[in-house]
């Protein structure tokens, strides 16, 4: 074994954790430096150093930019337009109160899918606040299963921002990816969802503050709640489609080249998300009285957050490009070979590591991704990698405490003291994590 490799890889993972816990530095800066040092203590030649940060940023945001910015002006437009808010007054008319634990979840996770998670979570935080006055039950038996919904999507389903990095990181297609999300993440959210939030209700009484605004007792038009779900589900479709079309199961065999390239051109998450853009554009926008000035600034404004998201993703390409070029991934691959660890086992503890070091979900699956990809070989499939994305979204959920914005933002919210979100939503986070990847190694087994 090539001890300096190894070395080389320690020494960059500390500091890399080393500058966000201590320094507090950006996990931008932080994930370049902590690559420039793995190649530096390596012994790779400094200007080739340089190379591999242009190369590694440059591949991966040729793909990731793209999907992340069109994903998020997708979901401003549907915020903007009360479209969550009527997709969970829907579920919540058709389950009834009796059932809204239930109907929350399904609602928190479908609107994840577009919106991202803490902008969701503050939209539709009114409407449980309503529905735990008119029950008077705790807060937690409606919060936890809105929570567990919003975090499985935001973390499991294409086009949420983390599973589309890891998949590019990854070379993984987004369409098996969002097919196994779909699979991991329903029973997932069931579980650490209605079941337990009912029963952390049950140990923890929690009301609804008295003085905030009801946003879901608003004498507001809502959109049509089949156009929310159709704006959703028609990008998902196409991107699905497109993967079985084309993959072994169908491809040349059953369709003809061209149906397979029209298959493939609309399918390609580019032009799905184009295509969502457009309907949300007129039919949320324009139809519904929105100026084209005011759809511009949407926009804009939606950019300022994918940017940071980009740029993360782009500097986890740059460390994982890092570990391909100085040989540190075989290395690694060797490492665990004759240690005998699987590599899903790996990648869920990589990332559920990080995740509880730093705090950063997005920093934990970015990081996790880059050290996980130098270890695929040729015998690695399609669907294996899709089920890799999950297992590192899984391990990068675990544990949420005081070190991610997440844990504040609910504790604020929800109205409960630092223990009180200990034992509900960081509890849920790890069942979450733990339930993902007991999924995940069933499906590896079966398929």
């Amino acid at each position: 074994m090539d001890f300096q490799l190894l070395y080389a890889v320690l020494f960059g993972i500390a500091v890399l954790l080393t500058l966000i816990l201590r320094f507090k530095f950006s996990a931008f800066i932080s994930l370049l430096i902590s690559a420039i040092s793995i190649g530096v203590a390596s012994g790779m030649p400094l200007p080739e150093v340089i190379d591999t940060i242009q190369r590694g940023m440059g591949g991966t945001l040729g793909f990731v930019a793209v999907v992340v910015g069109l994903g998020a002006i997708f979901g401003a437009i549907l915020e903007h337009s009360g479209g969550a808010q009527a997709l969970a007054n829907y579920f919540l008319s058709k389950f009834g109160l009796p059932n809204a634990p239930w109907a929350v979840m399904i609602a928190g996770f479908f609107i994840a899918i577009p919106v991202f998670f803490d902008v969701a979570f503050i939209i539709l935080v009114p409407i449980i606040y309503a529905i735990q006055r008119k029950s008077g039950k705790s807060l937690l038996i409606y919060a936890i299963p809105l929570l567990a919904g919003l975090a499985i999507t935001h973390s499991f389903i294409p086009p949420t921002p983390g599973p589309v990095a890891v998949a590019d990181i990854l070379g993984a297609q987004l369409g098996w990816v969002i097919l196994f999300g779909f699979i991991v993440g329903i029973p997932t959210a069931i579980v650490c969802g209605p079941i337990f939030g009912k029963y952390i209700a049950n140990k923890i009484m929690v009301q609804a503050p008295s003085l905030t605004e009801d946003l879901s007792s608003k004498d507001q038009v809502l959109p049509p709640v089949g156009l929310i779900m159709l704006s959703i589900l028609i990008p998902i479709f196409l991107i699905l489609i497109n993967t079985i079309l084309n993959s072994p199961l169908i491809g040349e065999a059953v369709l003809s080249d061209q149906i397979l390239s029209i298959s493939a051109f609309l399918g390609h998450p580019f032009v799905a998300l184009i295509i969502a853009n457009l309907i949300v554009w007129y039919a949320l926008g324009i139809r519904r009285g929105y100026t084209k000035d005011q759809l511009m600034d949407i926009s804009t404004s939606s950019l300022k957050p994918a940017g940071i998201i980009i740029l993360l993703t782009g500097a986890g390409g740059v460390l994982k490009q890092m570990l391909v070029d100085t040989g540190s991934g075989e290395m690694l691959a060797n490492l665990l070979t004759e240690a005998g660890i699987p590599l899903l086992v790996f990648a869920f503890l990589a990332a559920a590591v990080i995740r509880i070091l730093q705090g950063s979900a997005t920093v934990a699956m970015i990081t996790a991704a880059g050290l996980v990809v130098p270890l695929l070989n040729a015998e690695v499939s399609d669907i294996s990698k899709a089920i890799l994305v999950i297992a590192v979204a899984s391990g990068a959920s675990i544990f949420s405490h005081v070190n991610d914005s997440g844990f504040w933002l609910v504790g604020k919210y929800l109205g409960i003291s630092e223990k009180d979100t200990f034992r509900s939503w960081s509890v849920m986070t790890t069942i979450l994590a733990l339930m993902g990847f007991t999924m995940c190694l069933l499906l590896e087994a079966i398929v």
